[in-house]
């Protein structure tokens, strides 16, 4: 048989076999349900409501509470256009994804759909480069959560509050999804709260400070103006700044558990990002205020600084509070992403079969299992360099991520290309110049890593990471493409 022949044979492997760890590669020409079908078997119990919090939960989290402090120090206040780029982005990526998510649904997302129009390797690819993300993402959530334990502990080891905290969050994702949107809620209501909370005491505070309290939007140009790092330092800040819209995604991999997917996918899409926009761009604005650029950093998050700048008692401690319940609420989310792409890459049989199993409460535990590695290496790191272990969790964990953002783009352009399908209800805008304009910008940012200090490594681990992913690949299938051949 020739090696056309087997590919076609090999493309068209029945469900059962799939499970048993074979391939099945939908076929380009045909319907997307062979990737639906093997998928089956999660429990659709997300509302709307709770799938626009499990967005905002993995979008707001370390990056805004943390990571902004990290932003502001390369670009001082021109950080406000560092994070006008990135919501921009986040925009445009949205919408492309959500017209694909309205149209196909499905636990693999992004990854299902880069290997039903592109093709199987870029499925592969997409997958596993956005499952390592993650899992090295949740890694820098509990990273920080050891930094943000040391306001009131500062005598207690990290590595305890990384092991407490992770334990009670892997049993929360090995129950029902309806408890994990639930507990998801709750934690995404507080950080809105407290997020709105802030802008009001930040707002009426700068309002009421005297002019020669060093509090004021005088604070936007009284150390070296509004560009100090120049457009360079805005262009870097915009790398931070889109590791903090990470996240937004997750809407798309939760709508398989929707009650209904394509009113949840819609209405989330628009009011997350609605609330994404105002709450970076508003706290951003009051915190650089309140407190000179000059003072930021990646030790302790800046919105503890800003509320300890403001006299208000306890008011530190609140939002320190917030902070971590924030972290938590991302590494939660992140748990949840990982553990379904997991799931996923083992219903395409590029992964055990083992992790493509349901518990009784329809959650993949071995895929939940294998997700915790991240927290795992942020334990180490941070028992090894605790000074540095969130800073060197972000560069490595946030390559995936850009990449996988990068590919969602290319993918909306080869899926209007190629939908033979009903018109999805939902239509990016501007096509096609708004997906290449996304692919363009995420391309830039990501090449611009290799020029800066703090970021080398992204894009050094991420090049070897990708070469050793097509590498893995191509031994694999070539080996299952020859045993099919020979089955048959």
């Amino acid at each position: 048989m020739g090696a056309r022949a087997r590919a076609v044979l090999f493309l068209h492997v029945p469900f059962e076999r799939a499970q048993q760890g074979e391939v099945l590669a939908a076929d380009k020409n045909g319907a997307f349900d062979s990737i639906v079908e093997r998928e089956r078997g999660l429990r659709r119990g997300l509302s709307a409501a709770q799938m626009t919090m499990i967005a905002i939960g993995g979008a707001v989290g370390t990056g805004l509470f943390l990571g902004s402090g990290f932003a502001i120090s390369f670009a001082g206040p021109g950080v406000l256009v560092s994070y006008a780029i990135g919501a921009l982005v986040a925009l445009l990526l949205m919408g492309a994804l959500a017209e694909m998510t309205v149209a196909h649904p499905t636990s693999g997302s992004f990854g299902a759909y880069a290997e039903h129009y592109i093709g199987p390797l870029a499925g592969f690819v997409v997958r596993y480069a956005y499952w390592s993300a993650y899992v090295l993402a949740v890694g820098t959530e509990v990273a920080a959560i050891a930094v943000y334990m040391k306001f009131w502990f500062p005598q207690v080891p990290g590595l305890y509050w990384i092991i407490g905290f992770s334990a009670a969050l892997i049993v929360v994702n090995a129950m029902s999804v309806r408890a994990y949107g639930s507990i998801e809620y709750v934690f995404s209501s507080l950080k809105i709260a407290a997020i709105v909370a802030f802008i009001v005491l930040g707002a009426w505070f700068v309002w009421r400070a005297p002019a020669s309290s060093g509090v004021g939007f005088a604070n936007y140009t009284a150390h070296g103006g509004l560009l100090p790092k120049g457009w360079w330092g805005v262009w870097v800040g915009t790398i931070v700044a889109l590791f903090s819209y990470l996240g937004v995604e997750t809407i798309a991999v939760a709508a398989a558990e929707a009650r209904d997917p394509q009113r949840a996918v819609t209405r989330a899409f628009r009011g997350t990002m609605l609330r994404l926009v105002l709450f970076y761009l508003l706290t951003l604005a009051l915190m650089l205020a309140i407190v000179p650029w000059t003072e930021a950093g990646a030790n302790e998050s800046p919105f503890v600084k800003v509320m300890a700048a403001t006299g208000v008692p306890y008011a530190a401690g609140a939002i320190n509070f917030i902070v971590l319940v924030a972290a938590l609420s991302a590494m939660n989310s992140q748990l949840y992403i990982t553990t379904r792409m997991m799931f996923s890459l083992s219903r395409a049989g590029y992964a055990s079969a083992v992790f493509g199993r349901l518990s009784r409460h329809g959650v993949p535990a071995a895929a939940l299992s294998l997700s915790t590695i991240g927290i795992a290496v942020a334990a180490v790191l941070n028992a090894l360099w605790p000074q540095t272990a969130f800073t060197l969790m972000m560069s490595i964990a946030m390559f995936g991520a850009m990449f996988t953002w990068l590919m969602i783009f290319v993918t909306h352009l080869f899926f209007r290309a190629r939908h033979a399908g009903p018109t999805p209800a939902f239509r990016m805008w501007g096509y096609p110049f708004t997906s290449v304009l996304g692919a363009l910008l995420m391309a830039g940012i990501l090449v611009t890593t290799a020029f800066t200090r703090e970021f080398a490594m992204t894009l050094v681990y991420g090049l070897a990471f990708l070469v050793a992913l097509v590498a893995v690949y191509w031994l694999w299938y070539r080996r299952r493409l020859e045993a099919a051949g020979e089955a048959a």
